[in-house]
């Protein structure tokens, strides 16, 4: 089926990586790009902090979809349930209400718990901490970084504290982390995708697990890497959603 006309598309969106396949550093701005690959909608990206997208989202909050001159869709679920409409297809190709709303709760799952680990994986764990602070704010002078992303760190860490994921310290953390993916790795498919089509489940998960799996949190990405399930699978969802033209 053709893909139907649609607006001109803006992604708003955190700065450019440094590492090769990784888009963003925000885990809810690669779900938005790899959606829109993978449903081979052309768009446009637009850089900067989210501060300075306030006027198209209220929020404040990075993605923010633009569609045509008109409409600003802000919130990374929201962007992918927008995107199948302009599409004219779901991500899993039928209407089975089913199949929707179990790769609703899955994306959920990845939005809230999976990312919470990577929250704290980057800027609260002293291991990573010194390495994803200084790729993260590489544009800015050092004093400049540390002073920032300093006042950021308080922020943030207070906040998985809050949540609880952070609460009882890294040693509980990390082991509940290794549960957890235990858990994923003995429900990972061997073939194909999360609930057999490829859905939104593929797209939440595949965010936060895939940025787990970077150089700045060695130690989480060899966790990752250690369930061999796990990491074909997400192989399997990278390829998928490269688009095209991408080896």
């Amino acid at each position: 089926m053709a893909t139907p006309t649609v607006p001109k598309l803006v992604l708003c969106e955190l700065g450019e990586t440094r590492i090769p396949g990784l888009e963003s550093y925000s885990p809810f701005c690669l779900k938005a790009n790899r959606a829109l690959k993978y449903l081979g909608l052309p768009y446009e990206r637009r850089h900067g902090i989210p501060s300075s997208f306030k006027k198209y989202h209220a929020t404040g909050q990075v993605p923010v979809l633009l569609i045509g001159d008109t409409e600003a869709v802000g919130d990374s679920t929201d962007i992918l349930q927008r995107l199948q409409k302009l599409a004219g297809r779901t991500f899993h190709g039928t209407t089975d209400p089913k199949l929707a709303g179990e790769a609703n709760l899955w994306e959920e799952f990845a939005d809230t718990s999976l990312s919470g680990f990577l929250v704290c994986a980057r800027w609260a764990d002293e291991r990573n901490w010194a390495r994803f602070r200084d790729e993260a704010f590489s544009i800015m002078p050092r004093p400049l970084r540390l002073l920032i992303s300093g006042q950021m760190r308080k922020r943030i860490v207070k906040g998985v504290v809050a949540r609880d994921v952070w609460r009882a310290g890294p040693e509980v953390c990390w082991r509940r982390f290794q549960e957890l993916l235990d858990s994923l790795e003995a429900r990972t498919p061997e073939e194909g995708f999360w609930l057999g089509t490829f859905s939104a489940a593929d797209l939440g998960l595949f965010s936060q697990l895939f940025s787990l799996r970077q150089d700045l949190t060695p130690w989480q990405r060899d966790q990752v890497n250690a369930r061999p399930r796990l990491t074909r699978y997400l192989d399997r969802v990278d390829a998928a959603t490269r688009g095209p033209g991408t080896a």
